[in-house]
C-alpha cells in the first residue's frame, strides 16, 4: 500500500476492523512520513451481468452507483446512504451463488433500495428502467408508490 501523503511503499496497519457490511476497514500510518490514513478493503464480485439483449458484461460497482447517484441527483440523500445501499445489493448478489445475474434482478433491487432512500429518486430511476412511454405508465408508478 503507497502513502496517499508521500508515496512511500512501506506502511503498518494500526487498526483493523471489520463492518457489518463485509468491509475491511484498516487505519494505516507511513513508515517515511509518519502520517496516517484509512483503507476500505470489499470482496470483488465475480459477477457477468445478462443484459436485456442477452449480451453479457463483467458486473462494475462504479456503473451501479453512477445510476443511483443520478437518481438522487439534486435530493437530500447522503452519498454514504447510498453506498450503504449499494453494499447490501451486492451482498444480496454475492448470496446468490452464481457466476451470471440478469440485469434486470439488479434493477428490481435498486429500486428496492431507492424506495426505501428517496421516493422522488425512486421514481426517477422506475421511469427509465421501466420504460415508461407515456405519461399513464408514470402515473400508474406513482399511485403504485403511493399505496405502499
Amino acid at each position: 500500500m503507497k502513502c496517499p501523503f508521500c508515496s512511500a511503499g512501506e506502511t503498518k496497519v494500526t487498526d483493523k476492523r471489520e463492518t457489518e457490511d463485509g468491509i475491511t476497514r484498516r487505519r494505516r500510518e507511513c513508515l517515511r512520513c509518519e502520517k496516517r490514513f484509512t483503507t476500505y478493503e470489499r470482496c470483488e464480485i465475480g459477477l457477468r451481468v445478462i443484459k436485456k439483449d442477452s449480451a453479457r458484461e463483467q458486473y462494475a460497482r462504479e456503473k451501479l452507483r453512477k445510476g443511483m447517484l443520478r437518481a438522487c441527483e439534486k435530493r437530500p440523500v447522503p452519498t454514504d446512504k447510498i453506498e450503504e445501499a449499494i453494499n447490501r445489493i451486492e451482498a444480496i448478489l454475492n448470496s446468490k451463488n452464481t457466476t451470471e445475474i440478469e440485469s434486470s434482478i439488479i434493477g428490481e433491487l435498486v429500486m428496492k433500495e431507492l424506495r426505501k432512500l428517496d421516493k422522488v429518486a425512486y421514481i426517477r430511476f422506475a421511469s427509465v428502467y421501466k420504460e415508461f412511454e407515456d405519461p399513464e405508465s408514470f402515473e400508474k408508478e406513482v399511485k403504485t408508490l403511493l399505496r405502499k
